[in-house]
């Protein structure tokens, strides 16, 4: 075999070995332990709260606007 068939064996098993020694360090980290995800039913439940609390304020928002009783004064 000649030089260059060797070296680049040796490139090639060097390349591997170092990729190798690199994924080996690679570890799953401990920063969020226990369920990956959360409830789906408690979120839709507080999800439905928040938007029946909006839909009420909007609609004292509403028929404040529409009595005309609000005043607005811009100042600088």
């Amino acid at each position: 075999m000649s030089k260059i068939f060797i070296n680049r064996w040796m490139l090639l098993v060097g390349v591997n070995m170092l990729a190798w020694c690199v994924l080996s360090f690679h570890q799953t980290s401990n920063a969020a332990p226990g369920e990956p995800f959360a409830n789906a039913v408690s979120q839709r439940a507080e999800m439905i709260a928040e938007l029946k609390e909006i839909k009420t304020l909007l609609k004292e928002q509403n028929t404040l606007l529409r009595t005309g009783k609000i005043r607005v004064v811009v100042d600088q």
